[in-house]
């Protein structure tokens, strides 16, 4: 099984909220858990994260955690397609934080589309959901 060489890993307040956010609405899958420590190692795609409930476990917390977490930092996710994911979201009410676009961006000699939105997590994790588009459409 591939494992990336950056996983980031999210303190969060509940972790049953926060896997059906991740695992419901966002569609990724649970690896493995540790539930007594209350842990969950999550991937869609090629791309993983952890998840670990404060007050349970061995957290590493360097300052207080003031909602929203993850200031200064957003999580960019590509997905082979970002429809089906705001149409979930949508149907369960949960808000955007900037609704969809699609932007092109230098990148050297060239340029990329994406299709975008942000959205943040149960516990204010921004999170930018991508898709890559062509020229053509």
């Amino acid at each position: 099984m591939f494992f990336p060489d950056l996983v980031p890993e999210l303190l969060v307040g509940d972790l049953a909220v926060s896997l059906s956010f991740w695992v419901e609405l966002c569609g990724f899958e649970v690896l493995y858990d540790r539930p007594d420590d209350g842990f969950a190692y999550l991937r869609a795609g090629t791309a993983h994260l952890m998840l670990e409930q404060v007050g349970i476990g061995r957290n590493w917390i360097p300052a207080a955690l003031e909602r929203p977490l993850g200031r200064g930092i957003n999580f960019q996710i590509m997905m082979p397609n970002i429809a089906p994911l705001l149409e979930r979201l949508a149907a369960a009410v949960w808000p955007l934080f900037m609704a969809a676009e699609t932007r092109w961006y230098d990148t050297g000699d060239t340029q990329a589309g994406v299709a975008q939105f942000l959205v943040q997590d149960p516990d204010g994790y921004l999170v930018r959901f991508s898709s890559r588009v062509s020229a053509e459409g």
